[in-house]
């Protein structure tokens, strides 16, 4: 059998130099300190102000700027197999990197969907020698279909530990009850896309002032609240464990904070997009904004922020969805949601919750607290999330906070260019991203 996602999906063994991080400031869930970081065989073997540098070691500027560990995202649209002229395994991992991820969870919704091994260990093989971990996720039914369980044992053993139909919502909650039953045997975590498809259908936008206002069919936001309140009850029935994907509004994140004060086993992500913008963006008819969930109210967008600062939500995921640009040129009604997100979600996550500031708690929303609900923090045998200490696999990025820099989708590594925020400047930049040791990125530059 392979060894599990945490080691699965990682580059092949090779040599990786000696490595000084000078001058930074070290940034961890223990707390921050003043320190270099020198690096060798790809783990951390010193930490501490003024390190002295090897002979033939590669010095990397930190000045002004953070260490922490790598970024983890939760949820990574790949796109491969099936659907390449939008993204691949390698232009993702490419992208991720760029923005300071070192791991990505990549979703299952391809074509074939990742419901069986064969498909699993298709993707894991083409993350081998990417420049981020790829792990993957597993479909919680067959084909995506919300009928029969997918083989979700066999998967597990394969080192899988997180299990969605992500684009779907479980519709038949029959369904979802065996699923949460099952998976406990297996102790992995399932994620649900919280949509009901009953109100939800053949609309393409929140349902308000905006789409009365557009004359277009818009969803309401019950749509995911009935979902989040039901699987909330049947995960206090089961004694399964949840995780929520890409909440989006207020009822949401206020019925996971009175489910998680109950005791029970539930998490929750929210995505950059979500927490800046609204569906006023949609005024233009630009396709660009349209997304799964839809952008929602000011108050939603308030009430997510909240979440994330009061410790209601565990983590930004950037639901990262490449399409092709035939695709989104189409009509609103057309076009299929989602939008790019793994480069810029650092400076809009700083913008939206740490005011420009990246510190402990925003980080710990986008590093070491998604580790652990993928499965891939150190304590659970994986090598993402830090803390920076001698001994620790290095998968290491660096911030520099103030810098300034703007979004030219031409530029972007991702093969798709449907990002919202096209032209416009950003403040906050991944300058270096070390992964196991290697720098992938230097100097805000790709080196692979």
């Amino acid at each position: 059998m392979p060894e599990p996602s945490s080691r699965v999906g990682g580059p092949p063994e090779r040599a990786t130099p000696t490595v000084v991080i000078r001058g930074g400031t070290v940034v961890d869930a223990s707390g921050e300190r003043l320190a270099d970081v020198l690096i060798r065989s790809g783990q951390v073997g010193e930490v501490g102000p003024g390190v002295a540098v090897p002979r033939g070691a590669t010095v990397l500027d930190a000045g002004g700027c953070l260490v922490c560990p790598g970024l983890v995202d939760l949820h990574t649209h790949l796109r491969q197999p099936g659907a390449e002229e939008a993204e691949t395994v390698e232009t993702g991992a490419r992208a991720a990197a760029l923005g300071g991820f070192t791991a990505v969870v990549a979703m299952p919704n391809t074509d074939p969907p990742v419901d069986s091994a064969a498909v699993a260990l298709e993707v894991l093989a083409l993350g081998e020698g990417a420049t981020c971990l790829v792990a993957v996720a597993g479909a919680i039914t067959m084909g995506r279909a919300g009928e029969r369980l997918a083989p979700i044992g066999e998967l597990a053993s394969m080192g899988v530990r997180l299990f969605t139909d992500d684009g779907t919502g479980v519709q038949d909650v029959a369904v979802m009850r065996r699923a949460l039953e099952y998976a406990r045997g297996f102790d992995v975590t399932l994620a649900q896309h919280c949509e009901d498809e009953a109100l939800a259908r053949a609309g393409h936008m929140h349902e308000g002032e905006w789409s009365s206002r557009l004359g277009v069919p818009g969803i309401p936001a019950e749509a995911e609240e009935m979902m989040v309140a039901r699987d909330i009850a049947l995960v206090r029935l089961t004694g399964g464990r949840m995780h929520f994907l890409h909440l989006s509004t207020a009822r949401s994140v206020a019925l996971v904070a009175a489910a998680k004060a109950e005791g029970l086993a539930v998490t929750a992500e929210v995505t950059p997009h979500h927490l800046t913008l609204t569906h006023a963006e949609l005024a233009g008819y630009d396709p660009v904004f349209k997304v799964n969930p839809p952008l929602r109210a000011d108050t939603d967008v308030a009430a997510l922020r909240v979440g994330c600062s009061d410790g209601t939500v565990d983590a930004v995921a950037t639901d990262h969805a490449p399409h092709a640009p035939e695709r989104k040129d189409d009509t609103l009604d057309a076009a299929p949601p989602g939008m790019l997100g793994l480069q810029t979600a650092l400076p809009v996550v700083l913008g939206a919750l740490g005011g420009g500031k990246c510190n402990g708690a925003v980080l710990g929303l986008l590093s070491w607290r998604p580790a652990r609900i993928a499965g891939l923090a150190r304590h659970q045998g994986g090598d993402q999330g830090g803390p920076i200490e001698p001994g620790a696999p290095a998968n290491i990025c660096v911030i520099d906070p103030t810098a300034t820099w703007e979004v030219d989708p031409l530029r972007l590594a991702s093969r798709s260019r449907n990002t919202p925020w096209a032209g416009r400047t950003m403040t906050g930049q991944v300058r270096h991203t070390l992964f196991r040791g290697e720098p992938v990125v230097v100097d805000a530059e790709a080196q692979r």
